[in-house]
């Protein structure tokens, strides 16, 4: 196991990286906060990994369960509402703690309801997906979207910590896997080259899912992710850097009514769409896009908008 800090003072917390930590109550009982545990999952995630979470954290918890439906459609005020009827009902207090188990809209509406529930109580998370590994999970970023606009709805709320089994990548489809390379080449672009080296230099092992080769790649995703949070929170400045290809991302999940188009599609188009404005500003120089793209496409990304959204 690796583990990485966040580095936010009194709220700094650890991301920890290995194989079989779901099964390791090591890995979750010093952040419980106290008996009563919510875990927040939903309904495709939960026949694979809810079991053993359960078993694991019943050792030293009494654990109840809310099964959301699986997508970005379902990232919303309805799903928010299902988890806070659960924890009223079952008279979760305030030193309650909510687990998300999942992809990132599992972990964004978990975090969300952490935030507001009797005015904040702890949650952890345990990403299922890649991009959820890399990206959502770290950070405190929590939300739900509204038709209006993605993550509109929301706030920060730091988790007391992020627990990453990459066994359970095992089980993840080539597309989702690719999904979360998009959010991994973002930090070769703003943060370190010889990262986005090593990736077009490990493509076959990454899609091969080899241990190694993922363990690293998460690591220094997290790490890179990790440095920016801690020197600007709440998105004041630096932040922002983490957004790239998100302006233009959303712009197309929205299109799409947040169907077919996965996030991290829609954030490789919106690093291209991205690139291609800063060479027509003059930041750039025009074979960085040439690169991107052609990384893109080994890694079985797309790399045009949606037909409907092209010009004709």
């Amino acid at each position: 196991m690796k583990t990485l800090n966040v580095d936010l003072g009194d709220r700094s917390y650890p991301i920890m990286i290995g194989r079989g930590l779901l099964d390791a109550p090591g890995s979750f009982q010093p952040f419980v906060a106290h008996r009563q545990v919510m875990v927040v999952t939903n309904d495709v995630v939960a026949p694979l990994y809810l079991e053993r979470l359960t078993r694991t954290l019943s050792g030293f918890a009494d654990v109840d369960v809310t099964l959301l439906e699986d997508g970005e459609g379902h990232k919303n005020l309805a799903s928010f509402e299902r988890i806070m009827d659960h924890l009223l009902t079952q008279r979760h207090n305030r030193t309650t703690t909510l687990i998300a188990l999942g992809g990132g809209v599992v972990g964004d509406i978990t975090g969300f309801a952490a935030a507001t529930y009797q005015r904040g109580v702890p949650f952890i998370q345990v990403p299922t997906t890649l991009l959820a590994m890399v990206d959502s999970s770290v950070g405190g970023k929590t939300a739900v979207n509204h038709p209006q606009g993605k993550n509109m709805i929301g706030a920060f709320h730091q988790p007391r910590a992020v627990v990453i089994d990459t066994d359970v990548l095992g089980s993840l489809p080539q597309r989702e896997l690719a999904a979360g390379l998009a959010e991994v080449i973002k930090y070769g672009l703003i943060a370190r080259s010889e990262f986005l080296d090593w990736i077009d230099d490990q493509v076959v092992n990454i899609q091969r899912k080899e241990p190694e080769a993922l363990g690293y790649m998460i690591s220094e995703s997290c790490q890179c992710k990790a440095d920016v949070v801690a020197s600007d929170e709440t998105e004041k400045g630096l932040r922002a850097i983490l957004n790239l290809g998100h302006t233009f991302g959303h712009a197309i999940e929205a299109f799409c009514e947040y169907k077919n188009w996965l996030h991290g599609e829609a954030v490789a188009v919106g690093m291209l769409m991205a690139t291609d404005l800063s060479i027509r500003l003059g930041w750039l120089e025009p074979e960085t896009l040439e690169r991107l793209k052609a990384l893109l496409t080994r890694l079985e990304l797309p790399v045009r908008p949606p037909q409907a959204m092209q010009p004709e």
